[in-house]
C-alpha cells in the first residue's frame, strides 16, 4: 500500500527543529517556543501560544483559531508542528474520534496554510477503530519525515484486549498501539507499520533526540484491572527503533494524563501534558530524564488548552507572529 498527495512546490529536506525535538544550538534570548494545541472537541481548530522560558505561555491572536478543521471528522485534535529547512512547517491532527485517517497541511509562516489533506493511514485494517494523536518526527540518518500515531484493531493484541477502555458502539476493548508511516517528499508513503508494542495499551507517543538516543514518551492506556493514565518512556539508537522496554511512570501518582510533548530548554527537558482530569496542563522537568521534578505550579497556560506540541522558533518567527495579530 502506497499513499499519494501532491504538494505544489514542496522540497522535503532535513528539519532544523520541530514537534518534541530539542532546538537547534542557540542563545537563549534567540529562541522562543511555540505551543500548538486545539480547544473543547478540536472543533474550532489551531490555537497557537508563545513562550519564552518554557514556563509562561500567552495565547497569540487572542486565543482565536488558525484554521479551521475540513477533513475527516472535521475535527482537528492534538496538532503536531514542524519546521523544514525550506522555510516550511508541516503539521498533522487527529480528524475525528472514529476515523481511519490523519490530516496534514503545510505553511510558511505559521500564519497561512495550504489546503488540508486526508492520508487515509489506517483504510487497509478492517474494524480498525481510530487513528489518534499523530505526531511527526524527521530521521536525519535516513532522510524521512516519520509520522506515528495510536490506533486500535480488534484482536490485534490478545493478551491487552480486556485491558482498555470498553467502547459501546463495538463492545470491544480498545487495545491502542503506535504505529507509523515515512515520506521523503508528502507525495508518496510507505506502507503503514507496527512502530511500538510494550505489551500495554498505549497512545500519545512523541519523540524526543537526546544526544546519540531517542526518546519515545507515551501513555500507558491501561484501563482494567488497575487504571494507570500514566506517561512512561522507551529509548532507542535509531529514531525508527526498535524502542526498548518502557520505563516505570514518571508522571504525578494518580493522576489522569494523557498527549506528553518533550523539548530542551538550555540543556534541561520539559515535558508538559494534558492532566484531563483536572482540566489544566501540567509539567515535569529532568537535566537526566531519570530524576523528575513536578513543575506544574509554575507554569501557565491560556485558559482550556488541550493537548498539543511544542515547536522552538527563532524570536524574529515569533516578533512577525505576534505582529500579525
Amino acid at each position: 500500500m502506497v499513499f499519494r498527495r501532491a504538494f505544489a512546490g514542496l522540497v522535503a529536506a532535513f528539519m532544523v527543529s520541530g514537534c518534541a525535538v530539542a532546538p537547534e544550538p542557540a542563545p537563549a534570548e534567540d529562541t522562543a517556543y511555540i505551543f500548538s494545541s486545539f480547544r473543547g472537541d478540536g472543533e474550532t481548530g489551531l490555537h497557537l501560544a508563545y513562550s519564552l522560558d518554557g514556563l509562561t505561555w500567552t495565547a497569540l491572536r487572542g486565543d482565536a483559531s488558525y484554521m479551521i478543521p475540513e477533513v475527516g471528522g472535521q475535527l482537528m485534535r492534538d496538532p503536531c508542528i514542524i519546521k523544514g529547512p525550506d522555510g516550511r512547517y508541516h503539521m498533522v491532527w487527529t480528524t475525528g474520534w472514529w476515523e481511519n485517517n490523519i490530516g496534514i497541511a503545510h505553511s510558511s509562516d505559521l500564519i497561512s496554510w495550504t489546503d488540508q489533506t486526508q492520508l487515509d493511514v489506517m483504510a487497509h485494517e478492517p474494524g480498525v477503530m481510530n487513528s489518534w494523536a499523530p505526531e511527526i518526527f524527521y530521521d536525519e540518518e535516513t532522510t524521512e519525515y516519520v509520522i506515528f500515531w495510536s490506533s486500535s484493531v480488534p484482536d490485534r493484541f490478545p493478551e491487552t484486549d480486556d485491558r482498555g477502555d470498553i467502547r459501546s458502539t463495538t463492545g470491544k476493548s480498545l487495545n491502542h498501539r503506535i504505529y507509523f508511516v515515512t515520506t521523503r517528499d508528502f507525495e508518496i508513503f510507505s506502507e503503514t507499520q507496527l512502530f511500538y508494542d510494550g505489551g500495554f495499551v498505549s497512545i500519545d507517543a512523541s519523540l524526543l533526540k537526546d544526544g546519540d538516543h531517542y526518546i519515545m514518551f507515551l501513555k500507558d492506556e491501561t484501563k482494567r484491572p488497575e487504571p494507570e493514565k500514566n506517561i512512561r518512556i522507551a529509548v532507542a539508537d535509531q529514531a525508527q527503533g526498535p524502542y526498548g522496554p518502557a520505563s516505570a511512570p514518571f508522571s504525578p501518582k494518580g493522576v489522569w494524563v494523557e498527549g506528553p510533548t518533550a523539548v530542551t530548554i538550555n540543556g534541561v527537558h520539559y515535558v508538559y501534558f494534558d492532566a484531563y482530569m483536572e482540566h489544566r496542563m501540567r509539567a515535569m522537568r529532568s537535566g537526566d530524564l531519570e530524576h523528575w521534578e513536578d513543575i506544574s505550579d509554575q507554569i501557565t497556560f491560556p485558559e482550556g488548552i488541550r493537548h498539543g506540541s511544542v515547536l522552538p522558533v527563532s524570536r524574529d518567527v515569533l516578533d512577525r507572529l505576534i505582529a500579525a495579530q
